[in-house]
């Protein structure tokens, strides 16, 4: 039986290069890992650039942080200090990257984008979980939320960095929007070429196919089941980012926190509180407000409004950290309904409709302080219902829930993780998909006054 292990209550560090770069064909004949996965040398990923691959005692995090197979920083503050997660799944990885002009990700010294992991437990039950990482973090960033739990029920798993990762993403492409569509673009690459691999390791493909993700990767999820459904079995969507070109998207919520936050918190003006709220933004999710001012919401706006609108401040690039209103060209005082046609033509490319064509699992937090709930999930939600495809749909509202797992630690009383909601909502699709056992109905799912939140979640409201 594979052990547990609680999630360190610090981020370890980064492992250096010699030790991340592992032996083409894993460890010489007669090592200790060697029966994980055996000789690995036939195995090709279409399209790779580069790739290597390891036999591993340990697929997860456990064991790859250690062995350089992994690095902790990618996924840091997105997991609550007490999950547990599943250990000692013994098996094979390859990383490697596919062909790509920009040069972002450092990860191995390889400074390439369009990285990408694959790991093949040497005990596999027929199916195959892609994950496109959230926010711009690289390949590794779902490993502990995602990778070492689906690992254990013995699926492989494949993930990309989506091309470009960093707080200067949008300097990748010529065109406004061409950052993200890349992003759509190389999970869509990925999924072909580790079906492609999996095929080669276990002799057959995958019966199943499924795709997870948070945050961006969650947007990542639903575009995926909208444009390509063919390649997958159904999918987890964990607050994922919404993009419609007429709104509402980040650039139409952001804005007012910048413009009215400073305000609030200076005098506790109730006219800024107010705006702040009409935004999106839930009550009760005020103690939250600062953290986000300061960590998200200016460097989101600013980003993501140069990828999409690169010529609101002209020359600037992403505009001028934590300006004041009035200020030239200041993200506060941005107006995504009065920009320019082509702004709404550039948001067009990478926009959602709710057209999914497989079965999807939407979660979202109603604490939610980046990607406000009414402004997101509740919207996509009736957009797939205006597609007619919410039959193929279960929307789970988690009260509590943030953004970020980890704020859990320092906002016990009011927060709630989504991690373990996560794993259950997993389990429910693939029941769903393999056995046609129908989920819970739609539900806002309260927040339990006692129990271990970290690590258990009922998709039935009580």
């Amino acid at each position: 039986m594979r052990s547990i292990r609680r999630r360190p209550g610090r981020v370890l560090g980064v492992a250096t290069a010699a030790t991340a770069v592992a032996c083409l064909l894993g460890p010489a004949p007669g090592a200790a890992a060697a029966s994980a996965c055996g000789p690995l040398g036939h195995i090709k990923v279409p399209g790779a650039q580069m790739q290597i691959s390891a036999c591993l005692d340990d697929l997860t995090t456990a064991g790859t942080v250690a062995s350089g197979h992994s690095v902790a920083a990618d996924w840091a503050g997105l997991t609550p200090a007490g999950a547990v997660n599943p250990t000692g799944v013994p098996g094979a990885q390859i990383d490697g990257y596919f062909p790509d002009t920009s040069t972002a990700n450092t990860t191995r010294g390889w400074n390439h984008d369009s990285q990408f992991v694959i790991r093949l437990p040497e005990r596999w039950n027929g199916g195959l979980v892609v994950a496109g990482t959230p926010g711009v973090r690289r390949q590794y960033a779902n490993d502990f939320a995602v990778s070492d739990w689906v690992l254990s029920l013995g699926y492989a798993y494949a993930a990309t960095d989506k091309g470009n990762t960093g707080a200067d993403f949008y300097k990748d492409g010529t065109r406004p929007g061409d950052a993200i569509v890349e992003w759509n673009q190389r999970v869509t690459q990925l999924t072909r070429a580790a079906r492609s691999v999996v095929a080669q390791r276990y002799g057959r493909a995958p019966r199943t196919t499924y795709a997870a993700g948070i945050s961006n990767g969650g947007y990542l999820v639903r575009w995926q089941l909208e444009n390509h459904p063919e390649l997958y079995t159904g999918g987890v969507d964990w607050e994922g980012t919404l993009w419609r070109a007429k709104g509402p998207n980040l650039l139409t919520s952001l804005p007012a926190t910048l413009r009215e936050y400073p305000k609030y918190a200076a005098t506790g003006d109730a006219a800024a509180h107010d705006a702040i709220l009409a935004a999106g933004f839930a009550p009760g999710s005020e103690p939250l407000w600062d953290y986000h001012y300061k960590v998200y919401w200016d460097l989101t706006q600013r980003i993501y409004r140069e990828e999409l609108d690169p010529g609101y401040d002209g020359a600037t690039q992403a505009g001028t950290p934590f300006c004041a209103p009035g200020t030239p060209a200041c993200d506060a005082d941005y107006d995504y309904a009065a920009r320019p046609a082509s702004v709404r033509d550039a948001v067009r490319r990478i926009e959602l409709t709710g057209r999914i064509g497989r079965p999807l699992i939407t979660l979202h937090g109603t604490l939610d302080t980046l990607l406000p709930i009414g402004e997101d999930s509740d919207v996509y939600d009736r957009l797939i219902r205006g597609q007619g495809r919410d039959r193929l749909h279960r929307y789970y509202r988690i009260e509590g829930g943030n953004h970020v797992d980890g704020l859990y630690d320092a906002f016990p009383g009011l927060l709630r993780p989504i991690l373990p909601c996560f794993r259950t909502a997993f389990t429910a699709l693939a029941a769903w998909t393999t056995a046609g056992r129908t989920p819970p109905a739609d539900a806002t799912l309260p927040r339990p006054a006692s129990g271990d939140l970290a690590n258990t979640c009922s998709l039935t409201a009580r």
